[in-house]
């Protein structure tokens, strides 16, 4: 009997020892994730900076001044410049719905071209990401700045398009030469393209019209009194 109550002891003392050993390795498993999760969200709240690579020509400014959705998305950009991860989610639904304002308003004739609208387009799909991982509650800060940095990415190459559209038409307003003298071939430019060389040639056509019209000489016809006068005194 005393033996089977010393293996009976044995195996008690055992299951306490691995008891206490499990309880201390989860104890230090909590520990460690509460460790983790402090450390994460202090890295939240780290300013990054992030840059807009292609802002808008200081020359070509005015140009977009009336346009009021865009300078609104504009100014919103620029928040996102030096943002933490948290912030950057905190402001992301806002951006998406500014956005989305700049894609249905009433753009300005110059932007109005389907190259320009798939540039606002490419913006809306990466502010709708953004916007997207705010609802991911295990998201990494690393996965937060690369999407505020998509973002960013897609706004500068929206700049550089109104770059684009707006130093081709002062080339093409500088321009003084019919496209009847270079041979250009008009079905393979765009709108803005078009309407600047279609107002330069009505005006070069109205200046042949004027060259071309012609001019009878100033007889200076006497009067029916002045030749009576004349035959009197012939006579």
């Amino acid at each position: 009997m005393s033996t089977l109550a010393g293996y009976k002891s044995l195996f008690v003392r055992k299951i306490y020892s691995f008891l206490s050993i499990l309880i201390l390795c989860s104890c230090n498993s909590k520990k460690q994730e509460d460790n983790k999760l402090v450390f994460h969200k202090e890295k939240a709240n780290i300013a990054v900076k992030h840059v807009i690579a292609t802002p808008i020509k200081s020359e070509f400014l005015k140009e977009v001044e009336n346009w009021k959705e865009y300078k609104v998305v504009a100014e919103f950009a620029a928040k996102f410049q030096k943002t933490s991860p948290n912030e950057a989610l905190s402001n992301a639904l806002e951006m998406k719905n500014i956005v989305i304002s700049l894609k249905d308003s009433l753009k300005p004739t110059l932007f109005n071209s389907p190259s320009f609208i798939a540039r606002i387009n490419v913006l809306h799909n990466e502010t709708e990401r953004l916007a997207d991982i705010t609802f991911i509650p295990a998201i990494k800060t690393a996965e937060i700045n690369e999407q505020v940095e998509k973002t960013l990415q897609a706004f500068s190459a929206l700049n550089a398009k109104v770059n684009i559209v707006l130093s081709q038409k002062k080339f093409e307003d500088s321009i003084e030469i019919s496209t009847e003298f270079i041979g250009l071939d008009t079905t393979k430019v765009d709108a803005v393209s078009k309407k600047s060389i279609a107002d330069f040639d009505k005006k070069q056509t109205a200046k042949k019209r004027k060259l071309l019209k012609p001019t009878l000489p100033n007889f200076n016809i006497p009067e029916k009194g002045e030749i009576l006068q004349k035959a009197k005194k012939n006579s």
